[in-house]
């Protein structure tokens, strides 16, 4: 969750703000912090990182908002119900799960105690979709593979 917490307090928005909102805010940081803008070379190169990081957070923000959540509802739920979960990877609260269908997601605040029980679970899918899947904030990080 702070991963999230934190590039919403680089873009300057509230946990409620909308797509239209990020763009918006996105756009007009781009625009401030556009290495073009500037002449000294010390300059150019913080802006260039600035934007890097504005890019980074507005790409984030956006994969993890509901509209975005919930355009993707009928394939999220597809992968979840019908695809079987073929890699695990746990790093700081955050739970990284691949299927086999090649989808990846990401869920955050994910504390280890729920993730030990996943890895010991003799039907991790199972355990996953009751105590994962719909319980955490996920984003997608890599599209199903169609055959």
């Amino acid at each position: 969750m702070k991963k999230i917490a934190d590039r919403r307090r680089l873009l300057g928005v509230t946990e409620k703000a909308s797509l239209d909102e990020l763009k918006s805010v996105y756009r007009d940081m781009i625009k401030a912090w556009h290495p073009d803008k500037f002449t000294e070379e010390e300059r150019k190169l913080e802006a260039e990182e600035k934007s890097r990081h504005i890019i980074d957070a507005y790409h984030f923000l956006v994969s993890v908002a509901p509209e975005t959540k919930e355009q993707n509802l009928a394939e999220y739920t597809e992968t979840i119900t019908k695809s079987y979960i073929t890699d695990l990877d746990y790093k700081g609260q955050t739970l990284q799960v691949k299927f086999m269908d090649g989808s990846s997601y990401e869920y955050y605040g994910v504390p280890k105690a729920i993730y030990v029980k996943l890895v010991n679970s003799d039907a991790q899918a199972r355990f996953a979709r009751r105590h994962i899947f719909n319980s955490f904030v996920y984003r997608n990080t890599a599209k199903k593979v169609d055959a």
